[in-house]
This record gives structure tokens, C-alpha cells and sequence, in this order.
């Protein structure tokens, strides 16, 4: 595998995302991560900072088909999935195809939308596919969805369950920007057009190949190891309700192998699985009595407690 056509992958991309959301490149970064190993990716912060800008941004910096739906409670399965219609000329059902049929989902305030809605994202994230009336369509590649929700608000809204938490490769806080990114934005806001400018800076075929050839970097035993001890310390503890699946495992290990490529490297380190496990793990462990630390605090509290390998590797 070309490592350079990787780090030139993202280079383009945070380059191109940067002209429009100020001090955001490391997030930028997590779902370029995301978006290799055909993960998706919920965006988790406060109205206003800028999620939706930051998705609609990186739809176009990698020219594919984008689509925004808009989470309520009255929304029904069939809205996202498409419908069977009677066409009268015709004198025939034909399919209706639904918003999911796209490339670059935002799923804007995804919880809420009622439990029996969310459902129906399952077998489209998981499988990229949708069957309606017991006929199975196949999405088209790529296929990521960025939903987005407002973690203090509670009114109106139904909590994702594990299950479709679970299906997300990482949860991401977009945060405050600083003093002078903000000022940045502030000066930026004249142009509302900003995104809409954005041209695509990537191929068809560097998206084909840096999706298909990331799995060639290599991971050691000793990397896997730790891996799987950062796994082991979240199950069977007392202070947590809720370990890590076997699907977190594997979502550990393909960020891991992506992020290593989008740093010039054909093999995983150590360092890679830490820095990454934050964000792929945080959605999926439940901590009990955190005496009031947050779910990012808990979880390096958790890896510090893990061995890093100082070995050659």
C-alpha cells in the first residue's frame, strides 16, 4: 500500500474543511478515520458549534452525494427508507427511494426521533442496505452517516439504546473554539456562503483505494495485546455497568490501522490504539459512581491504568 496517497487523503481534506470551520482539524481528522474504515460517527455537543457546517463541509470536500434529515417525533421508518407506491398509469407498485438512498447522511437531533425510527438506521449502517417489503436494495459507496445530538437537552427526546449506540465507530464533542478562533468565526460569518464554495479535493478513485487498502497496515502482536488489555479493563470491573463488545473491539482495531496510515505509517504503535480509543470507546462503556467526572475523564483514568509496550515493534 501507498501510505503517502493517506496522509495526502486527509492533508486535502482538513486543508479544504479548514477554509470553513476554524480550529477543527483534529476533529476533521477522526471522521476522515471514520470515513476509510466505512464507519459512522455521531456528533455530540451543543446547538450552534458548528456540527452540521463541519458534515456539510466534508460532503463536499469529498464530492459525494449529501443529505439532511431532520429528526422529529412524528417521523416514520418509511420516511428514511423509502416507500411501495401504486402508480395508477402504470398500473403498478413501483419504490419510492427514501433519503437514506445517498452517500453522506446527517441525521440532525437523531434522538428525537422515536425508538421504532431509530431502529430502521440499523440495518442500513450495519449492512449498507435496506429492505422494504421484504426486498433488499443495496446502498451506494460510500456510505457514512454523521448524526448529530444536544446532550443536555432531555425534553422531547428518546435516548439512543446500546444496540444503536453501539453501531456508531466513534462519538466526537465538538467543543468550544478558543478566544481567537472565535473571533476568526465572528470575521468569517460575513461570507454565508462559505461551504457552498468548497470544491472536491479528493477522487472517486482515491476514496476507492484508501477504503479498500488500509487493512494492509500491519498491527503486531504485542499492539493487539494492548488492544485487547484496553478492552479486558472495561468488562468485569466494578465501577462499570457495561464493557466493551466484541464490535468495539473491531472498531478499535480498524481506527487504530486508519489512523496509522493517515500518518505515513504501514504498521500500528501503541500510541495509535491510545489515542484513538477515547473516541471509539467512550459511547460504548458505562462507568457507574463517576463522582462526577465525565465519560472522557473515566476513560484515561482507564488507560493509564493499561501497560503501554515499550518494545521494538
Amino acid at each position: 500500500m501507498d501510505t503517502k496517497k493517506y496522509s495526502e487523503f486527509k492533508d486535502k481534506i482538513v486543508e479544504n474543511v479548514s477554509k470553513v470551520m476554524v480550529g477543527k482539524n483534529d476533529v476533521v481528522e477522526l471522521i476522515v478515520v471514520s470515513f476509510i474504515c466505512g464507519g459512522h460517527v455521531l456528533l455530540e455537543d451543543v446547538p450552534g458549534v458548528g456540527k452540521t457546517v463541519m458534515v456539510k463541509s466534508f460532503s463536499g470536500s469529498i464530492g459525494s452525494k449529501f443529505t439532511r434529515i431532520q429528526f422529529t417525533p412524528d417521523l416514520l421508518p418509511s420516511d428514511l427508507t423509502g416507500i411501495n407506491f401504486y402508480n395508477q398509469k402504470n398500473m403498478e407498485f413501483e419504490f419510492r427511494e427514501g433519503p437514506l438512498f445517498s452517500n453522506i447522511i446527517v441525521a440532525d437531533e437523531i434522538n428525537r426521533a422515536t425508538p421504532r425510527t431509530q431502529s430502521s438506521l440499523l440495518e442500513a449502517m450495519e449492512e449498507k442496505q435496506i429492505t422494504v417489503d421484504k426486498l433488499t436494495r443495496k446502498l451506494d459507496s460510500p456510505f457514512m452517516v454523521l448524526a448529530t445530538q444536544n446532550p443536555v437537552e432531555s425534553y422531547g427526546t428518546y435516548p439512543l439504546p446500546e444496540a444503536q449506540l453501539d453501531r456508531f465507530l466513534m462519538r466526537i464533542d465538538m467543543g468550544y473554539p478558543s478566544f481567537e478562533e472565535e473571533a476568526e468565526v465572528v470575521r468569517r460569518s460575513d461570507n454565508k456562503n462559505l461551504s457552498a464554495e468548497l470544491g472536491t479535493v479528493v477522487s472517486k478513485e482515491d476514496i476507492e483505494y484508501v477504503q479498500e487498502h488500509y487493512t494492509e497496515v500491519t498491527m503486531n502482536d504485542v499492539v493487539v495485546n494492548y488492544l485487547l488489555d484496553i478492552v479486558n479493563a472495561t468488562r468485569n470491573k466494578e465501577n462499570i455497568l457495561l464493557g466493551i463488545s466484541p464490535r468495539g473491539t473491531i472498531a478499535l482495531y480498524k481506527a487504530s490501522k486508519a489512523y496509522a496510515a493517515i500518518n505515513g505509517r504501514d504498521f500500528v504503535i501503541p500510541e495509535d490504539v491510545k489515542h484513538m480509543a477515547p473516541f471509539v470507546l467512550n459511547h460504548r462503556v458505562k462507568f457507574r459512581g463517576s463522582k462526577g467526572k465525565g465519560i472522557y475523564d473515566n476513560i484515561n483514568e482507564l488507560l493509564e491504568k493499561v501497560p503501554v509496550p515499550t518494545e521494538e515493534i
